[in-house]
């Protein structure tokens, strides 16, 4: 095994965590990385090629098997996208047999386009999805958050427009509204609005079930934000019928979903919140403040709320409300994410990217 993981640039290196954990880097390679996400026994990630090699999504499995997307035969816009020119998104669905992956490519210009595409490891073409465009005020698609597990793969959008167009043309108020969105769900190289959806700033999966912030007001330069107080919901993730609503205290900017736990990062003033929901009920399991400067990307199991502040990457015990440090990344963490017990991000160090793992006990 150490032999094939070092012939496809996999290492394996062990440093101990602060929680007194291991952790490992389980791949580093010669160029950086701009995404990253995990599901089941999959690590997968967006390789940026720049002059000599194209763009790629890596998949690697736990039996050290790597497959690289999308095929560059093949007529695909990922190969030689400006990776640096916006930020890139990635989810994958392990699958039994056959991993889906997608992920957007980002350009700001005249107006900011998201490009929404994917590859599945057995059907390596790239399938583009959705073009999402908005002005440079704001009006039009915005792109509203990504997610994947086992056969539930999506993505948001949310419309923006003008309040009065007319009025807006002829020099009065360009004030702009949330007019429209819905949550997509992608099934192998189809997608469609899953029904009863609008739109949304942010997605979680598990367990057959999403999670999702609705985009309910518009903030600076147009960007959709939920509404102070508004509901985080939980759908069927196949009907998209609501299952629970939440409502945390201030402004829901992050989630994340496990099979018993709902976790919502908030703001409201200078107090940053993190609290945890039962799915099934919308009770209130736990609440914790954590530092203004905690970053929205946050992640949970059924155990364990984990979140970062800066390269610090800490847990809460969701039944004590206990908070405890994990480990210190060398560099931002990209893509924190959390499969059943196992803690995996990328970083990139002086232009390197690698991933990293902790398992959490």
């Amino acid at each position: 095994m150490r032999l094939l993981l070092a012939a496809i640039g996999i290492v394996v290196a062990a440093v101990s965590g602060t929680s007194g954990g291991v952790v490992q880097t389980v791949y580093q390679g010669s160029g950086p990385i701009a995404a990253f996400a995990q599901d089941d026994s999959v690590l997968a990630w967006v390789a940026a090629g720049g002059r000599s090699r194209c763009n790629a999504v890596h998949l690697l499995s736990a039996a050290g098997a790597n497959t690289t997307l999308p095929k560059t035969a093949s007529d695909n816009v990922t190969c030689r996208w400006s990776i640096g020119g916006g930020p890139v998104r990635l989810a994958i669905a392990a699958q039994a047999g056959d991993t889906a992956a997608l992920w957007t490519l980002h350009q700001t210009a005249q107006v900011s386009l998201d490009y929404v595409v994917g590859a599945t490891a057995r059907h390596q073409a790239e399938r583009r999805f959705a073009q999402v465009t908005h002005n440079n005020a704001g009006a039009g698609l915005w792109f509203g958050g990504i997610a994947g597990s086992s056969s539930t793969l999506v993505y948001a959008t949310t419309e923006v427009a003008y309040v009065d167009q007319v009025d807006c043309l002829s020099g009065g108020s360009c004030a702009l509204k949330v007019a429209g969105g819905a949550i997509h769900r992608v099934v192998g190289r189809a997608d469609q609005p899953l029904p009863d959806t609008g739109p949304a700033v942010d997605l979680a999966v598990a367990a057959g079930r999403i999670a999702d912030i609705p985009a309910a007001a518009v903030g600076p330069g147009g960007l959709p934000q939920a509404a102070d107080g508004g509901s985080v919901q939980v759908r069927d993730g196949t009907t998209g019928t609501i299952v629970s609503e939440v409502a945390p205290d201030g402004v829901a900017q992050g989630i994340a979903l496990a099979p018993h736990v709902l976790a919502v990062l908030a703001r409201t003033g200078a107090k940053t919140t993190i609290s945890w929901y039962d799915p099934d009920t919308a009770r209130l399991l736990g609440i914790e403040k954590v530092p203004p400067q905690t970053s929205a990307d946050i992640a949970a199991n059924d155990t364990v709320v984990v979140f970062r502040v800066g390269r610090a990457i800490r847990a809460i015990d969701v039944g004590t409300g206990t908070i405890r440090a994990l480990a210190t990344a060398a560099a931002t963490p990209i893509g924190l994410s959390l499969d059943d017990g196992r803690l995996a991000w990328a970083e990139n160090v002086k232009g390197v990217g690698r991933v990293r793992t902790l398992q959490l006990g």
